[in-house]
């Protein structure tokens, strides 16, 4: 009898939450949000539907589930050469984001839906406290901690996910190239009397690099919060004539 109970045990032990998480997690990546079923996912894991049930719940539990994971790994990320100030810890937050974001094509509207839908599930929480004890941390006033955390969340967000759709469209680094040095010459052949200034960063268009241009646009909106929040003992930057 014994011998027979060790292999069910095992198996039990093995189909842990966080192996069906992992597994779901998997799916999304594999293939999108359609792909992620319940019977897929028995299927993958040589299961039935009622241990998925027992420990995650149903699709929309699946999803909420997988992202919640994804996100909790990416906001563990360190900055390098800790410890760091809380501007450090900030963009290795960002960049742990934009990568994750980057790596699952699924993730960006998962967060976007949980944002706006669903902003006292897990997800939503988790990313305003990570960014927020930071914000903290600078000095800001609490009656601003949630506009400056906000802008950041939002940011990151937003500019991750968009550098997301864009890749999911540029299936290798010559297709980017290609395109942006299209891009780049139509703004360059646009009427200068009516594009002046898209003119003038054309050319930069064709040399950004995203991961930089996204950590500059961190730095601009910590740069703006530090100097309307300086910390304790120093006076407010004067304002630029």
């Amino acid at each position: 009898m014994a011998s027979r109970t060790r292999p069910a045990q095992r198996r039990t032990e093995a189909l842990s939450r966080e192996r069906i998480v992992e597994a779901a997690v998997e799916l999304l990546d594999a293939a999108g949000e359609g792909g992620l079923t319940v019977r897929a996912l028995t299927q993958r894991l040589a299961t039935g539907p009622g241990t998925i049930y027992w420990h995650v719940g149903n699709r929309g539990g699946l999803l909420d589930a997988a992202t919640d994971a994804v996100v909790a790994a990416a906001l563990a990320t360190e900055p390098a050469g800790a410890p760091g100030t809380p501007q450090d810890e900030i963009r290795a937050i960002a960049l742990g984001l934009f990568d994750a974001i980057a790596g699952h094509p699924w993730l960006a509207t998962q967060l976007a839906t949980q944002l706006s839908r669903s902003p006292w599930g897990l997800v939503t929480p988790r990313i305003f406290e990570s960014i927020g004890r930071r914000v903290r941390a600078l000095g800001v006033p609490e009656g601003d901690w949630f506009t400056a955390a906000s802008a950041l969340v939002h940011y990151i967000l937003g500019a991750a996910g968009q550098n997301a759709a864009n890749a999911r469209v540029l299936a290798s680094d010559a297709d980017r190239a290609e395109f942006l040095d299209a891009a780049s010459r139509a703004w360059e052949e646009l009427d200068p009397d009516d594009y002046p200034f898209t003119r003038a960063v054309a050319n930069q268009v064709r040399e950004h690099d995203d991961r930089e241009q996204f950590l500059a646009g961190i730095d601009l909106i910590l740069t703006g919060v530090t100097t309307l929040h300086p910390p304790t003992g120093q006076a407010p930057a004067p304002p630029a004539t």
